[in-house]
């Protein structure tokens, strides 16, 4: 025990310019500020970027279904039909009343005529031409409220049809002949033609809030086509229950036209730059108790032991976020035989 506490006495006391055989051979490493990158791989699909669940606005029997899934479509295009009987017959009843209130507030008129003559000749009298004009504006209130029953028995008829809002390709349908659907049920998915979003689950992450606005590029993992990229526009607020995961939609900036790639499986390759941080490489990382540490060459190529806050770990280092400054020397690969006041050289060094 006396022995080894003399040696151990000598190498602590040795003179800074020491190099003799004891000096050990490390990798001498400069740590650096560089900016913080999240380098993320993710897997999702091709969706449309405008998409829209449609249902009839009135409930009804379904009598005919016009598309199947996958089918393309116009603006003003019939999707499917609801038995209009019922509409049909509100619609013939609402223009009868129409005609009679339009052929009353002809009576009307022509009563109101002959009493203002009659009154103008001396034969008439002001109370009665009074009446007859009252008569009138009565017949003409009653005319604007058959009108505004007919163009309500018009809508509802046309509500029987359902139409598309504009040019789409189907994506879903859940409807069928005899079915009794209700008012605003979804019972077909559209899809715009124009633009893709590829959409993506992404693990949580702290910096993931900086990748708004960051650059995807999207590869095929399916299909047969080019590389993609995207611009990222949308990160869910919340991480959803089911998944433990947040959507991140990015829209595609240069993907083919039509809706073709519908459904498609991209893998995307995300890189988020967030603030800087010192960088070391993983090999030099020890411990100090509890804390992470790392062995920081002084004066005379002696080293001691630093300890360091851990900000972030990447594909082959450590950003570490306090400790040591950039452009202080430490030691790399080659640390397990280090103690405080060990004279080392560089690895490259010849003796």
């Amino acid at each position: 025990m006396r022995n080894l506490a003399l040696l151990l006495f000598a190498a602590l006391s040795a003179p800074a310019g020491w190099a003799g055989q004891g000096d050990l051979r490390v990798e001498f490493v400069t740590a650096e500020e560089k900016p913080l990158l999240l380098d993320l791989q993710l897997s999702g699909t091709l969706e449309a970027k405008d998409s829209v669940d449609l249902g009839f606005r009135q409930s009804g029997r379904v009598t005919e279904v016009l598309v199947e899934e996958g089918d393309r479509i116009g603006k003003g295009d019939s999707l499917a039909r609801l038995d209009s009987v019922q509409q049909e017959q509100g619609l013939k009843v609402a223009e009868a009343n129409l005609a009679s209130a339009r052929a009353t507030q002809e009576q009307a008129r022509q009563a109101s005529e002959r009493a203002t003559a009659m009154l103008d000749r001396g034969v008439g009298t002001r109370a009665a031409r009074d009446q007859a004009v009252q008569v009138l504006s009565e017949a003409k209130g009653a005319v604007e409220r058959a009108e505004s029953s007919v163009d309500q028995a018009r809508r509802a008829l046309d509500d029987t049809v359902l139409r598309a809002p504009e040019a789409s390709v189907v994506t879903g349908k859940d409807m069928s002949p005899g079915q009794v659907v209700a008012a605003a049920q979804p019972v077909v998915s559209l899809a715009s033609l124009e633009g893709l979003e590829a959409v993506f689950r992404s693990p949580d992450h702290p910096l993931l809030d900086d990748a708004m606005g960051a650059e995807v590029r999207l590869s095929p993992i399916d299909f047969d086509a080019r590389e993609m990229t995207g611009v990222v526009t949308e990160i869910a607020p919340l991480v959803d229950p089911a998944t433990g995961t947040v959507t991140v939609r990015a829209d595609v900036e240069d993907g083919p036209e039509g809706v073709d790639l519908l459904g498609a499986a991209v893998r995307g390759h995300l890189r988020v730059r967030s603030d800087s941080g010192i960088v070391v490489p993983w090999t030099a990382l020890t411990r100090q108790g509890e804390a992470a540490a790392v062995w920081v060459v002084g004066d005379g190529n002696r080293v001691s032991l630093s300890p360091v806050e851990i900000s972030h770990f990447s594909d082959g280092e450590v950003y570490l976020s306090g400790g040591i400054e950039a452009g202080q020397t430490i030691v790399g690969a080659g640390s397990q035989l280090l103690y405080p006041g060990r004279p080392v050289e560089p690895a490259e060094v010849q003796p």
